[in-house]
Formats: C-alpha cells, sequence, structure tokens
C-alpha cells in the first residue's frame, strides 16, 4: 500500500491520512495494519488520566517539552468529546499544544470519542500503532476526562499517570472510580491549592496499605504545571516505571495480553459482523428476528436456535451459493 510506504519512509502527511482511515474504520485497516505490524515495538506509550478540569493537557503539553529535551520524539494523542455538529473533536490540537505544533519530533492528534464510554476512541490502540511505526518514542494518550470509566488506558498504555487535584474530592472517591487500580504514578496537581498536603497525604498512605505490585511502589507526586513545577521528576518517575517493567518481564507481558485482547477483540467484532449479515440477508434467520420482534419468540430461544452448528452451515451454504455466478 503506497500510503503505508510513504508513512513509513516518514511522510506526515501520510501518518495523518492513514490515521483518518482507522478512525473511521474504513475496509483498508486490515491491510494497514499488516503493512506496519514489522515495525512496531519501539514506542513507549504513556496515558494520562483523571476527572475533567484535573489539568491533563497541561501536564501532556510540559511532559512533551520535557521528554523534547531529551531529543526524543513524541506523538500525542488527545481525546475530546464528540462534536454533536460535525461528528468530530470539539478541542482542536492547536488550541492545547500550541507552543509544539510546528515542532517537527511532536505530532499531535484530537480524537472523538464517538459514542465510546471508556474514556477513549475505539481506534485508539490503531492510532497508537501507526504513531510506533512512524518511530515516534513516546507516546502520550489523554484521556477525555469522563472520571469513574477511564480503565480503556490500561489496555493500551505501558505506564498510566492519574492526575488528581486536592477539590476532586477524597481518595474513597479515587478507590470508587477504579482509578486506583489502574495508577502506575499518582499526581496531584495544582498542588499549591488548599488541601493538596492533605491529598498527597492520604493517597501516599492508600499505596502503602495497598501495594500494587511487589516490583513496584506507587509514587505520588505533586505538581503545579501551569508553573512548570514537578514535570521533570515526574518524567522520572515514568523512565523508573518503565526500567521495572522491563526488569520484571512486566512489559513484554503487558504487550502480550494487549496483543491477547487486540485478537479476541477482532475475532468477536467479524463474527458479530457476519453473524448480523446472515441474519439480516438469510430468509430463514429473517424469520427468526421477525418472530422475536413480534414477540412470538423470546430472544434466547432465538439465539440458540440461530448458534446451532446446522443451523449456521445451512444459512452460510446458502449466502455461498447466492454469491456463486450463474453457470
Amino acid at each position: 500500500m503506497k500510503l503505508v510506504n510513504n508513512m513509513l519512509a516518514g511522510d506526515v502527511l501520510s501518518l495523518a491520512r492513514l490515521i483518518t482511515k482507522v478512525e473511521r474504520d474504513v475496509a483498508e485497516v486490515p491491510e494497514i495494519m499488516r503493512g506496519i505490524y514489522q515495525r512496531l515495538g519501539k514506542s513507549y506509550c504513556v496515558g494520562i488520566t483523571g476527572p475533567p478540569g484535573a489539568g491533563k493537557s497541561t501536564i501532556v503539553d510540559r511532559l512533551t517539552a520535557v521528554i523534547r529535551q531529551q531529543e526524543l520524539t513524541v506523538g500525542i494523542i488527545a481525546a475530546d468529546p464528540t462534536s454533536p455538529f460535525t461528528g468530530g473533536a470539539v478541542l482542536g490540537d492547536r488550541i492545547r499544544m500550541q507552543q509544539h505544533y510546528l515542532d517537527e519530533g511532536v505530532f499531535i492528534r484530537s480524537m472523538a470519542t464517538r459514542g465510546s464510554h471508556g474514556g477513549l476512541p475505539r481506534s485508539t490502540g490503531g492510532v497508537i500503532k501507526l504513531l510506533d511505526a512512524f518511530g515516534k518514542d513516546f507516546v502520550l494518550v489523554e484521556t477525555v476526562g469522563v472520571g469513574q470509566t477511564e480503565l480503556d488506558i490500561m489496555e493500551n498504555a505501558d505506564t498510566v499517570v492519574v492526575i488528581l487535584v486536592p477539590e476532586a474530592g477524597d481518595t474513597v472517591q479515587t478507590m470508587k472510580a477504579g482509578l486506583f487500580e489502574i495508577a502506575d504514578i499518582f499526581v496531584v496537581n495544582k498542588a499549591d491549592r488548599p488541601g493538596a498536603d492533605n491529598l498527597l497525604t492520604e493517597l501516599n498512605m492508600m499505596v502503602q496499605h495497598y501495594p500494587k505490585e511487589r516490583w513496584w511502589q506507587v509514587p505520588v507526586l505533586a505538581t503545579q504545571a501551569v508553573n512548570n513545577v514537578g514535570i521533570e521528576e515526574l518524567f522520572k518517575q515514568i523512565e523508573k516505571h518503565r526500567q521495572a517493567l522491563e526488569g520484571s518481564g512486566q512489559l513484554l507481558e503487558r504487550r502480550r495480553q494487549q496483543r491477547r485482547r487486540e485478537f479476541l477483540e477482532t475475532v468477536e467484532h467479524r463474527v458479530s459482523d457476519e453473524l448480523l449479515k446472515l441474519v439480516e440477508q438469510d430468509e430463514e434467520m429473517s424469520r427468526y428476528m421477525a418472530r422475536v420482534e413480534a414477540g412470538e419468540l423470546d430472544p434466547y430461544s432465538a439465539a440458540d436456535e440461530i448458534l446451532r452448528p446446522r443451523t449456521l452451515l445451512a444459512s452460510w451454504s446458502r449466502q455461498l451459493a447466492e454469491k456463486r455466478p450463474n453457470e
């Protein structure tokens, strides 16, 4: 595929076009993924998550500057709410990361959630792969900030940074939101505000009483991203976590789990699509659907009938017969 070859050769415009294709889930996506597969594995992915208003965008902005000082390249995926008018991202990358917009070592993409409830668009994994194949040293993924459902990030990132602010509430709410379970690093941003010391103390007590892993003690950091305070320490902790993952073998294990999950989700998606086509196009399958819609047959019994090997085989055979050219 010419577009893939151009992107692998360093063409930024081709990268942007491929990301658009992955976002739209076009028919060429499997071919695109096959074309970049051998180039994957270089990038290190950091997820930035937390409640709305925690300063995630500012953290990403300042962290990018620190990474660039190390002469490393950065890809940024910023998840935004979906516009009700255009279907695209409400916020633009120029607004978010103005100081990096003209930096050739930084690629920024705002992505609309498009109905996803896990804090990230469904196509995020594919876009991370494209940035990886393009050669970015780090990929920073910022979630949309939906509060209690931002668990998709742990399925895509190597290190998850959870950003909190003093006014976000007590640590019990953090645990309820599931953020405690996914955090590899805690950051209390806007640490100059009242209540920051108490939140830092509570988080430190929590991570000490409930250690996440034997090989990693979750650090709790204080930052003032607007004033560029604490960002270098955050990058150091990200690097320490990366070293801990590599030293314990957990980085390879996490990526194995990610590939396994992607495989199962891909199979599930393909089977679901094919089954839906059968139900819509096959006469016998359509009868089952009509009976369910009319209330004559319960969905569970209909599903059992449809999923019987004999029924599926007969439907697929009819579909194949219809596709054969007339002799």
